[in-house]
């Protein structure tokens, strides 16, 4: 440990001087990390002296306190000898974490010690009081995912947090996500121009909420679904008229007016209808024809054993063609975005889909196209999808860290937020990258985050800590969802837990994101094992929530999870408080033992 401090000068002296000390210690622990030390951590622990198990935030003062305890045990002393060092001690560790994340991420509001990050959707541009709801529940930090929306709807967004805070007398962050060079299917050929409309059922059948669409212009998207009509049919249209058509299938259907409003006419029926363009709809003695619908996607259906090409040419994409005798003339496939990622596939390498649903092995690569068989996909055949990642985790990518979208996104946030996140970081020359870049638009202020969900971003983690802590503001997210992809889902805990002592050791802030609460923020309801998870990300500094109808009560549920669990978990230690359930364990024992008593007393 001592003598990495001399071999890595060059690499301290590079950090911001408030970050010395962390960067240092970081050091430390690598260096101990790097051998198996569990047999003597059972040797320790029988002598009562510390295992070393808790000593991320602080290890060297920790291992000089065990050496100076060692030795007074060998020279038989009553006394234990100071040790001089400057190492950080265990209060100046947790001191310096705590400080580090109030800095970069606000002080917690109310008891609990971690804050909550949420996902904005695109609503908060408009919907203030979904955006005050939030704050008031919870809320500590606002994601704008630059994936999504436009400059526009950010700054929005970013407006309607601003003021819900200071409304409320709050302090809320603006974390801006940069989307990264995600690598993603690319067009499938376009489907039949078809709107399927279905009302929803009961147990037993019965109707419970007709089947609903408007018929309004083509380019309203006020409601839906759409339906276009010419406008001079939607005004001669009026309340409880029954509309008749015959649907794709040929079925006769029958539609009620339900009411007219704006110029919309909104439709019902209690049976399944499948609409297309062109389709004529009658009222009365009038007609009129149903204009241009969007086309369906119609997914590729892959299983195991299926060939998919992933092709450079933008063509779009399409399943497998076979003779007539059934024998295979081309497989599916479907483009890959970007293109350059093509040249630096090799065969053998491992492919995953759409967050793991569909896994396989490259068989060929060539200039035009990468072959790949599929190994992993549901029995009855798994859909993939237009958009959908496309992760490589034995492959060495050297895509550019920054987009055209990621340059646009950058410029946002350093006008206007506090924190930016980095997706897809895979080197500290990336990392660098992005300080440059925030430096040079007048943000060195502006905290950072970088987004560990690659293979590569993990296995270098101490190298990009050490480059992020440039900054006085760092932190880093365990993007649990890309990550479980590129490490595998059964090394998805194991890897979780060392970025969290990395992170720990370089009193660096962790943000715990992906899938937590996630039924709560769709359906309202947790699911057990959505609680324990919360629980544990008591553990990180930020927990983040992603978007849901039902987000305002997941944020409501993390609140309370998070303030009970502080009081008995701090990072790895488990807490001493009063147990409960030990205290009526004693009483209970006490009136068993005074019942006892009272018998004996009365006995002949």
């Amino acid at each position: 440990m001592l003598a990495v401090e001399a071999r890595e000068s060059s690499l301290l002296a590079a950090v911001h001087p408030t970050q010395r000390a962390s960067a240092l210690n970081l050091l430390h622990y690598t260096e101990l990390r790097q051998r198996d030390h569990w047999q003597l951590q059972g040797q320790l622990a029988e002598r009562g002296l510390s295992s070393l198990g808790r000593s991320e935030s602080h290890v060297l003062a920790s291992l000089n306190a065990v050496l100076a305890l060692v030795d007074a045990i060998a020279r038989g002393a009553r006394e234990v000898e100071p040790t001089s060092t400057d190492a950080v001690t265990r209060e100046c560790g947790h001191s310096l974490l705590h400080e580090h994340a109030d800095r970069l991420l606000g002080v917690p509001n109310g008891t609990r010690r971690a804050r909550i990050m949420v996902t904005l959707s695109s609503e908060c541009a408009h919907d203030t009081a979904l955006v005050q709801q939030l704050v008031a529940a919870g809320m500590d930090c606002a994601r704008i995912n630059a994936a999504h929306d436009d400059v526009a709807a950010w700054r929005a967004m970013a407006q309607n947090v601003r003021g819900a805070a200071q409304a409320l007398g709050r302090r809320c962050m603006i974390a801006v996500d940069l989307p990264g060079p995600k690598c993603r299917t690319g067009a499938l050929a376009p489907g039949p121009e078809v709107i399927k409309l279905r009302p929803r059922r009961g147990p037993a059948g019965e109707v419970l909420e007709p089947a609903r669409a408007w018929l309004t212009e083509a380019t309203d998207s006020r409601h839906a679904p759409c339906l276009p009509v010419a406008a001079a049919f939607r005004r001669a249209v009026r309340p409880d008229d029954t509309l008749f058509l015959h649907d794709a299938r040929g079925r006769a259907r029958r539609f009620r007016v339900a009411s007219v409003v704006d110029d919309a006419v909104e439709i019902l029926s209690d049976r399944t209808s499948y609409l297309r363009s062109g389709t004529v709809v009658r009222v009365r003695d009038l007609k009129a024809t149903i204009g241009a619908l969007p086309p369906l996607e119609v997914p590729l259906v892959l299983r195991a054993g299926d060939l998919l090409a992933l092709t450079r040419e933008a063509v779009p994409g399409g399943p497998a063609r076979c003779g007539e005798d059934g024998s295979p003339l081309s497989p599916a496939h479907i483009p890959c975005v970007p293109e350059a990622l093509l040249d630096m596939v090799r065969a053998g390498h491992s492919v995953w889909l759409d967050d793991g649903k569909i896994g396989g092995v490259i068989e060929a690569a060539s200039h035009d196209e990468v072959l790949v068989r599929v190994t992993a996909a549901r029995a009855a055949g798994e859909k993939l999808h237009a958009g959908k990642g496309i992760n490589l985790p034995d492959t060495h990518t050297t895509l550019s860290a920054f987009t055209e979208r990621d340059i646009e996104a950058l410029g946002f946030a350093c006008a206007t937020a506090d924190i930016v996140s980095m997706s897809f970081v895979r080197a500290p020359e990336d990392v660098r990258d992005l300080l440059d870049r925030v430096e040079l638009l007048g943000r060195a202020d502006l905290g950072i985050i970088l987004k560990i969900e690659t293979r590569e971003g993990f296995d270098r983690l101490p190298e990009l800590l050490l480059a992020a802590l440039r900054s006085p503001r760092a932190g880093v997210m365990i993007a649990r969802g890309d990550l479980a992809v590129e490490c595998g889902f059964e090394r998805l805990a194991e890897v979780q837990e060392e970025i969290l002592w990395l992170c720990e050791a370089a009193h660096v802030p962790v943000t715990w994101a992906t899938q937590v609460l996630e039924t709560v923020a769709k359906t309202g309801r947790p699911t057990r094992a959505e609680v324990t998870d919360a629980a544990m990300a008591e553990r990180a500094e930020c927990v983040m929530l992603n978007k849901g109808p039902y987000i305002t009560q997941a944020v409501t549920l993390l609140d309370d999870i998070l303030r009970r669990m502080a009081s008995h978990q701090d990072k790895k230690s488990a807490m001493f408080r009063e147990l409960r359930v030990a205290g009526r364990f004693k009483r209970r024992m006490e009136q068993v033992a005074g019942v006892a008593v009272r018998r004996d007393d009365v006995a002949p």
